[in-house]
């Protein structure tokens, strides 16, 4: 390929041959978009080709695969550079559609016919979901050409949030906006650990400060569009805030979108109060200390953090509240003064239990949540 490099200031891989995937399909989606279009860039003319590699079956497989090889081995009519887009490749896995013997075949088959090829003057792009890193076509990309991974935010991932931020940060700089630590982790956590709407979060905030750059809290409380997951983190600041009828009212709304929503449950739901919990819980801890005390913004909150003795807490980051997302502490700190140490250990033996009797017990799971939440509550 012709050395050239594009205009704009975008890092796109050097090499021929880059195989984008992951969980998350939007950033897989737009990352694999930004580089066709850089190569495109570069190697000029209009012969380049997009591939709708997304399969139903072995049989469609097989028939990407062989338009595939045509686009590699036919060359622009007016001569020059090529690029190709295998475009949310869907068989790359170890799912059904890819566990066919015959495509397995024609797989092992394509990796060798890539190690042969000659790449002057064209350039492969693959974008894909879930890719099986032990097969030989895995290996093979990740040995010739560029290799990205994009993962999917969940809340499981303990550094979603900063994660989240990072990304959010980078678009609204790009896009000549500045926003504090503050109000980025309050627009992250309003949203939650979803790319696509991130990203549309971060457009919706552009335009609404057109022609200033700062954003502030008031923007995003004026804009944002709270998430499925913004929502959870209601009901555990109404436990937080001790208020019994607000907890008792987030609950109910959450119980009801469970029913229409197969990735929410009671159980789900009593996890996101234990995590609640024990937040209030290091705080507490860490009040009662000296270490902490009452700030009215994240600018103050945050040095006092640091001065926190590394070695006060156990290792096991389950354990160790200096391991947290340091704004969700920062939310947590004046709710953690509406409980003493005590409350917050029995609250967490009564969740224990809810979770228990949610298991075993054949009781109506709304009212066990109900209960447990008003015995938690009660002064």
């Amino acid at each position: 390929m012709p050395a050239k490099k594009p205009e704009s200031n975008l890092d796109v891989p050097s090499q021929s041959l880059a195989l984008i995937h992951g969980d998350d399909d939007f950033a897989v989606s737009h990352r694999a978009r930004q580089i066709y279009q850089a190569w495109c860039e570069v190697a000029g003319g209009m012969d380049h080709e997009i591939i709708d590699a997304a399969a139903a079956n072995g049989g469609e497989a097989s028939k990407v695969l062989v338009r595939l090889r045509e686009a590699l081995q036919t060359l622009p009519f007016f001569g020059g550079a090529k690029v190709v887009w295998l475009k949310n490749c869907n068989f790359l896995g170890d799912d059904r559609v890819a566990s066919g013997k015959d495509l397995a075949e024609l797989l092992t088959r394509l990796a060798a016919e890539l190690k042969a090829f000659t790449w002057d003057n064209v350039r492969l792009l693959i974008s894909a979901g879930k890719v099986d890193r032990r097969k030989g076509l895995y290996k093979t990309l990740e040995k010739l050409g560029a290799v990205e991974v994009f993962a999917a935010l969940t809340v499981d991932d303990r550094d979603w949030q900063a994660k989240a931020s990072e990304t959010v940060a980078g678009k609204l700089r790009a896009a000549g906006r500045r926003i504090d630590y503050e109000t980025l982790a309050e627009m992250v956590q309003m949203v939650g650990p979803d790319a696509r709407a991130l990203s549309s979060e971060c457009e919706k905030l552009v335009l609404y400060t057109e022609g200033r750059p700062q954003i502030v809290m008031a923007d995003v409380h004026a804009v944002v569009t709270r998430g499925r997951h913004a929502r959870a983190f209601a009901l555990g600041d109404a436990l937080g805030e001790r208020n019994t009828v607000a907890m008792l009212r987030r609950l109910d709304e959450e119980l009801w979108a469970a029913k229409n929503d197969p990735r929410k449950s009671a159980i789900g739901l009593l996890y996101g109060l234990v995590s609640k919990v024990r937040a209030l819980l290091f705080v507490r801890e860490m009040l009662d200390a000296g270490w902490l005390r009452p700030a009215a913004s994240y600018q103050q909150f945050q040095p006092q953090l640091e001065r926190v003795p590394a070695d006060a807490f156990p290792a096991d980051p389950r354990l160790n509240p200096l391991a947290m997302n340091a704004y969700i502490l920062f939310k947590a700190l004046p709710q953690a003064k509406k409980y003493t140490r005590d409350e917050l250990v029995r609250a967490l033996g009564l969740l224990l239990d809810c979770n228990r009797r949610l298991v075993s017990s054949s009781t109506d799971d709304a009212f066990l949540l109900q209960q447990t939440l008003v015995r938690i509550a009660a002064v």
